[in-house]
């Protein structure tokens, strides 16, 4: 059975929680540190269009990712 998503939203406002957080979730964030160091990179080098496409398409993932899509 799915777990209720009203409850796992509570979750995140209530400070007593237990964090959930698991190893996978970190490695997601440390791959849009990555990703979002490679833009900026990308940014300074010249490349303005190639860095800011990939900082909006990485933010992007990352919203949906968020949201749960």
């Amino acid at each position: 059975m799915a777990e209720d998503d009203f409850r796992r939203w509570e979750r995140e406002f209530d400070p007593g929680a237990p964090d959930g957080e698991t190893p996978a979730g970190r490695g997601l964030v440390w791959a849009s540190a990555a990703t979002a160091a490679g833009c900026a990179l990308l940014i300074m080098l010249g490349d303005v269009r190639l860095g800011a496409a990939g900082l909006g398409l990485s933010s992007l993932i990352l919203l949906l990712w968020r949201i749960g899509f």
